[in-house]
């Protein structure tokens, strides 16, 4: 999509009063995709997340062998896993998108193919960093070649139908996706897998405590210690692994920007089916708004946060729960004190580099921002409207609608991004809102 079409964003005009149902959460239906191609049977999901993402997922492991049905008139998704005597065997490609979980989960997987799986992607992913994916790789004996720059995409791992395990370190200070990839994949490989991280800073780690959690519940032994040296160590034992029938959370970090809602305009909105216990980063938003002065309930199971158009800076290390940032600064940009996010330098490898980009377009609509190697200050100012710049990249995408909800004028460039997690944003934001498409908008 060129970058110059631009969607203005509606400004509230009063409180908001909605429920939200959020699709399933990306992360889950990314790891539950992964573990049903190489399970022992068939497995149903439900509710699973319907988006570019998981639909990049399923064609790169269809490509290896596994197969996908939806039932007619069902939210379900079957899957028969991979069979070693049916896989298609000798040379694949498979594009990655921008989605990480592919491209970090994938390769690691292939290494049980039959065959030489070449990996490329959007021209955004070319950039982003897979050196961590490669180095374990071939610490676990499968060779790899590069096509490009040096841990980067393109690259071909050479599968030859198995993964050796055995006791490996890897530096994952860039992602917790570089250790999420080694646990999904070792449920499979010829041995117990070990592997310790020895990098300065372990971003993320609800995410790998999800993928532990899937593990279990799919039968597998996958355990987390920090050893003698006060490094942090998983180990995974090989053996059988069965899902069944698994319902899928809703997205909570999805749910971000329909809460933020709530705070700016005014009002109430409630989000349906929040879980009682989960391991996604995006229940921390309870927390988070609580301290932004929002009020943060539970009514059975719906979460409700309620707002009354002031907004209170923040001074928060978010290091664990780095996705909720573009969503946090949005609110920063428009409260009445000044924010300090911390701990979040591994963005500068998502999408984008979002330290940058968020500093960039918070000062294009007049806000002064502070961009640090590892955090970024935000200090109101009157704001102006203006093209949005999303970079290909949908929680920006995002964050240039909450923003737009107080300033007028906010032109959100390729809004339709936000389909990389949340195939209808602009559908429930306009319904949130009760307005129809806002003047202006072109596509």
């Amino acid at each position: 999509m060129p970058t110059e079409v631009t969607w203005t964003a509606p400004v509230a005009t009063g409180p908001v009063d909605v429920l939200i149902r959020v699709p399933g959460s990306k992360s889950l239906t990314a790891r539950w995709l992964l573990l049903a191609a190489i399970a022992d049977g068939p497995t149903t999901l439900r509710g699973p997340l319907n988006s570019r993402d998981s639909r990049i997922m399923q064609d790169a492991l269809g490509q290896l062998g596994a197969r996908f049905h939806v039932p007619e008139g069902s939210d379900s998704l079957v899957i028969t896993p991979i069979h070693p005597a049916t896989a298609p065997r000798g040379d694949a490609e498979i594009h990655t998108g921008l989605a990480g979980t592919v491209m970090r989960f994938v390769p690691v997987l292939a290494a049980l193919h039959d065959g030489d799986v070449r990996f490329t992607g959007d021209e955004a992913a070319l950039v982003r960093p897979m050196g961590p994916v490669i180095a374990a790789l071939r610490a676990l004996g499968v060779e790899v070649t590069e096509h490009g720059e040096p841990g980067h995409l393109p690259i071909t791992v050479h599968g030859r139908g198995r993964l050796p395990g055995g006791a490996i370190e890897i530096d994952a200070s860039a992602s917790s996706q570089f250790i999420s990839n080694l646990l999904l994949a070792g449920a499979r490989a010829d041995a117990p897998l070990e592997v310790r991280h020895t990098g300065r800073s372990l971003p993320s780690l609800p995410h790998i405590e999800m993928t532990l959690a899937v593990l279990e519940r799919a039968g597998v032994r996958a355990v987390h210690r920090v050893d003698d040296d006060g490094l942090h160590v998983w180990r995974v034992e090989p053996g059988p692994l069965a899902l069944g029938e698994v319902i899928v959370e809703p997205d909570l970090s999805n749910a971000g920007p329909f809460l933020a809602a709530a705070m700016i305009a005014g009002g109430t909105i409630a989000i349906a089916d929040w879980p009682v216990s989960t391991t996604q980063p995006g229940d921390e938003y309870r927390r988070l708004l609580t301290r932004m002065g929002a009020l943060v309930e539970r009514e059975g199971d719906e979460l409700w946060v309620s707002g009354t158009g002031a907004i209170h800076g923040i001074d928060a290390d978010l290091s664990a729960v780095g996705e909720l940032t573009p969503t946090i600064a949005a609110l920063a940009v428009l409260a009445d004190s000044p924010s300090h996010l911390r701990g979040i330098g591994h963005l500068r490898g998502h999408e984008t580099d979002r330290i940058h980009s968020l500093a960039v377009e918070l000062r294009r609509l007049g806000a002064v921002t502070v961009e640090h190697e590892d955090s970024l200050e935000i200090h109101p100012r009157p704001l102006t409207g203006c093209v949005f710049e999303t970079y290909e990249d949908h929680r920006m995408a995002t964050a240039g609608a909450i923003i737009g909800l107080r300033v007028p004028d906010v032109r959100v460039v390729d809004i339709q991004t936000t389909q990389k997690t949340l195939p209808d944003f602009v559908g429930m934001w306009l319904s949130m809102l009760h307005t129809e498409s806002p003047a202006g908008r072109t596509w």
